[in-house]
């Protein structure tokens, strides 16, 4: 089960950094998670200052 980021996202840019899997990228107005590359190890919602990124 993937991860996903909700409309929390204030754009900081440290789940994408933390991810190891490259699965997170800026998206229009918040970052997003690619499911079918997130593997669900949790590393972006461990870094994130608003727990934007959830498990889905």
């Amino acid at each position: 089960m993937a991860y996903k980021i909700t409309d929390a996202c204030i754009s900081c840019g440290a789940c994408e950094a933390e991810c190891p899997v490259n699965a997170i990228s800026a998206g229009d107005d918040k970052y997003v998670i690619d499911a079918d590359t997130c593997i669900d190890c949790g590393a972006c919602a461990g870094v994130c200052p608003v727990d934007a990124p959830v498990a889905e």
